[in-house]
């Protein structure tokens, strides 16, 4: 089996509010320049000099949640860098912002100390009140930033699943009303998984698509009232779990994490739940301890549906910005399922190919547009002659589905239709099947079709060549096989006509296909 890497990294929405872009030594570059892999020495003077000048941007916002998702963007290269960050900041960092005595460096002061914890918060508050007794001017937010955030209603979606909860409540500062949306996966020994920042506008809208999600899903939703200090326990017994998971990481993979190409990732989003949680009141009861499961737990399914306000979810980053949503990749939100008064589904056109094969390897298949994945896996494994003994996954742009598994970041397959994860013509997918030989399918829509009343789908329309045995090692390991068979003087020969079941050469035919063959040995699935 080849290894499968259980690295996070946000899934993203979008908002419709201004934002000032992140500073170009916060954001994401085509290729890494770090000390690493450049092989050059770091340079701090330059990482302060492009926070410096992004921070121009940052002093022309209105809202002050902009600079906090700013700093917790900068903060939260403490999840990679470690506890040594803290002493870079206090020792390093900061004093040479303060150095810099203008107002992008008092700006960029501000933004950290709005999020950082302990000695670091502390540091930038001070150095940052010394610019301003030196003259220099504030931002506009600064006085906004300042006021006390207040907290609003907080409350825990759940059902009788034990599968996931979602927490969520409301704050607000000077007028201003945001909230925090944060799915908390129990099948991953109650971490924190996917963050909302949400305009409070919004935040009803996102409710009820998580209710009407959860019951279209069959589940029971319930919504429980929980007081301040009993959310804030529940928040952070969860950032604990996922801080625990997240530092067994490799290095490469957390190298990744804190921002996304538009925006803050997971990382930066937990820094900046973490302040809001210290305007709460402390718990009463001690921290729970790694593992240990709450009640009120609520189904994923229902919680992808809640993904579908990515078009109009709100950030601070602004238009074409994403919030950070947790996710092994940054993936768009699943559209909503056909419903049954839009009438019966079309016909998707579609040509699988073995991916690497040479020659093509393809079948050219119909079937209802409608079709789940679960049952999409079965004419696959029909229509190239698998077994379906070993695992499998499709790879769509809303996220990876197949036997639903936490660790490798698969949901479940079933829930989910083709024409949810591929709505248009030329839309590709990618279905993976035995991740040991990893046999990757290459899945395009060719065209979507009306439905024959005539015809009984899933359907084969074409192709070419056989299939490769199972388990014979992936496309170099068959290419090597189709070599040995068509030599009879090679020493494994024989051997390989053995494992195969053989008794001659010209019984393995790679080139033999047949269409009909395939549509008569396919289930009736329309």
């Amino acid at each position: 089996m080849s290894p499968v890497s259980r690295g996070r990294k946000g899934k993203q929405s979008k908002k419709s509010t201004r934002r000032p872009a992140l500073p170009d030594g916060l954001s994401t570059a085509d290729e890494c320049d770090c000390a690493a892999c450049s092989g050059a020495d770091f340079d701090p003077q330059r990482l302060i000099d492009e926070l410096i000048a992004g921070a121009a941007d940052l002093i022309e916002s209105e809202d002050p949640l902009d600079a906090e998702v700013v700093g917790a963007t900068f903060v939260s290269i403490g999840a990679v860098a470690g506890e040594a960050f803290e002493e870079a900041l206090v020792g390093g960092f900061i004093p040479a912002f303060e150095a810099r005595a203008s107002s992008q460096a008092l700006a960029v002061l501000l933004a950290i100390g709005s999020v950082a914890q302990g000695r670091a918060g502390k540091a930038a508050w001070a150095a940052a009140d010394r610019l301003v007794e030196a003259g220099v001017a504030r931002p506009g937010w600064a006085a906004e930033l300042s006021e006390a955030v207040t907290v609003g209603d907080c409350q825990r979606l759940s059902d009788s699943q034990g599968t996931a909860s979602m927490l969520a409540c409301s704050f607000h500062r000077a007028g201003r009303s945001h909230a925090v949306v944060m799915s908390v996966d129990h099948d991953d020994c109650g971490a924190a998984g996917d963050i909302l920042l949400l305009d409070l506008d919004q935040l009803p809208e996102a409710l009820e698509i998580m209710r009407a999600g959860g019951r279209d899903s069959g589940f029971k939703i319930t919504t429980q009232a929980l007081d301040a200090a009993e959310f804030r326990w529940q928040v952070e017994k969860a950032l604990d779990a996922r801080a625990v998971h997240d530092s067994d990481l490799p290095d490469e993979e957390m190298s990744d994490m804190p921002v996304d190409d538009d925006g803050p990732g997971y990382p930066a989003l937990a820094v900046l739940v973490r302040a809001r949680m210290n305007v709460l009141p402390a718990p009463s009861k001690p921290a729970a301890p790694h593992g240990d499961e709450g009640e009120g737990q609520i189904g994923l399914t229902a919680l992808q549906v809640l993904v579908r306000l990515a078009g109009n979810a709100g950030s601070p980053f602004g238009a074409g910005a994403p919030i950070a949503l947790r996710g092994r990749a940054a993936v768009a939100a699943l559209p909503a399922k056909r419903k049954k008064s839009e009438g019966p589904a079309p016909v998707y056109r579609l040509k699988v190919g073995l991916r690497g094969a040479k020659p093509p390897i393809w079948r050219r298949i119909e079937v209802p547009a409608d079709i789940s994945l679960a049952r999409l896996h079965t004419v696959i494994q029909i229509a190239f002659g698998w077994h379906d003994s070993h695992l499998h996954v499709f790879e769509t742009p809303y996220g990876s589905f197949g036997t639903a598994d936490p660790d490798l970041g698969h949901r479940a397959e079933a829930p989910v239709t083709l024409e949810q994860v591929a709505p248009e013509v030329n839309n590709k997918l990618r279905y993976t099947y035995d991740f040991g030989d990893d046999w990757q399918h290459d899945i395009l829509v060719e065209k979507i079709l009306d439905r024959d009343e005539t015809a009984t789908y899933p359907r084969c329309t074409g192709g070419r060549r056989a299939a490769p045995p199972e388990d014979c090692g992936g496309t170099w390991g068959y290419a090597d096989l189709v070599e040995v068979l068509s030599d009879p003087t090679d020493p494994e020969h024989h051997d390989r006509l053995e494992w195969l079941g053989l008794d001659h050469a010209a019984d393995f035919d790679p080139d033999r296909f047949d269409a009909e063959t395939v549509t008569q040995a396919l289930p009736r699935l329309a």
